[in-house]
């Protein structure tokens, strides 16, 4: 199905009202509604471009000259509306403050679901220290306090640098399986909370990578009330085409909460990436008590790709 996404592009088009972004962020509301339209925009470019829905299960919208295919509720392909359950699950978490991180997850053999072919890291904050951005590449880094122009600007420069790196990726495998496991802020989430589409996951101790992984770092977008990290793991073969990766992280990358992105301070659990091996091992008991609430979808979705 390599053709599928390779025939995919962005299109220019005159500035229309019909936007993606709120115009201004003043408020706790507000930036909610920007980091859920955020967080949908970017699940929607990442399936859209990765060839995984028809075009018929996508709408039009614009973000200042870029025309963005957004997923839309499509009776005609059920994986539409798997995907979407699946948006609207994390939104109320989001809602509730609970949700630390959305793994959307691409694997190819149903009885191994822990060995992955490609990973979708989405990682949030719940701050209200004052808004900043901070993006990373091989010649530049950079943060400073923002307004509500920054915001958006900020915000339709990761999905920029989205739209670019899905564009630029090897295709996938063409017998894929999707799936998004939801970790939490333990210390507010209740123990029986599970947002709908959801239910309690298994919290393993380990991920196998097919292929030789790499870490693409897309950047962060904070609002002052919240912040939203993206992160992309594939397979090194898929970003030889990418000319100066500027999403490429170092040689050596540090990964935690098994083989997930997560701050320090957070997670005692760490290990180095290495090939057919995401291990985060388990080296006492307290560790255990500390894993994260983890919760998966009620039903996994496989792709009609053919």
């Amino acid at each position: 199905m390599a053709t599928v996404q390779l025939s995919r592009s962005i299109r220019i088009h005159k500035t229309s009202k019909k936007t993606v972004f709120p115009s201004q962020i003043t408020s706790e509301h507000e930036s909610l509604i920007m980091v859920k339209k955020l967080f949908a925009t970017s699940i929607s470019c990442i399936t859209y471009l990765r060839g995984l829905f028809p075009e018929s299960s996508y709408g039009e919208r614009h973000l200042d000259d870029l025309s963005l295919k957004i997923l839309r509720e499509d009776k005609k392909c059920p994986g539409s509306l798997h995907i979407i359950k699946w948006i609207q699950g994390c939104f109320d978490a989001l809602e509730k403050r609970y949700l630390h991180m959305a793994v959307l997850t691409l694997y190819t053999n149903p009885k191994e679901p822990e060995k992955v072919t490609e990973i979708y890291q989405f990682k949030f904050k719940y701050t209200k220290e004052g808004a900043t951005m901070d993006f990373d590449s091989s010649n530049m880094s950079f943060e400073s306090v923002t307004n509500s122009e920054d915001i958006k600007k900020a915000s339709v420069l990761m999905i920029r640098k989205l739209y670019i790196l899905m564009q630029n990726l090897g295709p996938l495998p063409n017998d894929v399986i999707l799936t998004m496991t939801l970790h939490y802020y333990n210390a507010v989430t209740p123990n029986d909370y599970q947002p709908p589409g959801f239910k309690e996951g298994v919290n393993s101790h380990f991920l196998l990578f097919e292929g030789e992984p790499v870490n693409l770092k897309v950047g962060m977008v904070s609002t002052g009330f919240h912040s939203m990290k993206v992160k992309v793991t594939t397979e090194a073969a898929r970003v030889s085409d990418l000319e100066n990766n500027p999403f490429q992280e170092s040689d050596t990358t540090e990964i935690a909460h098994q083989g997930l992105d997560c701050d320090e301070e957070e997670e005692e659990c760490s290990s180095d990436i290495q090939r057919m091996n995401f291990v985060c091992s388990q080296q006492s008991s307290e560790r255990s008590r500390k894993k994260r609430k983890v919760s998966e979808p009620v039903k996994v979705f496989i792709p009609d790709r053919k």
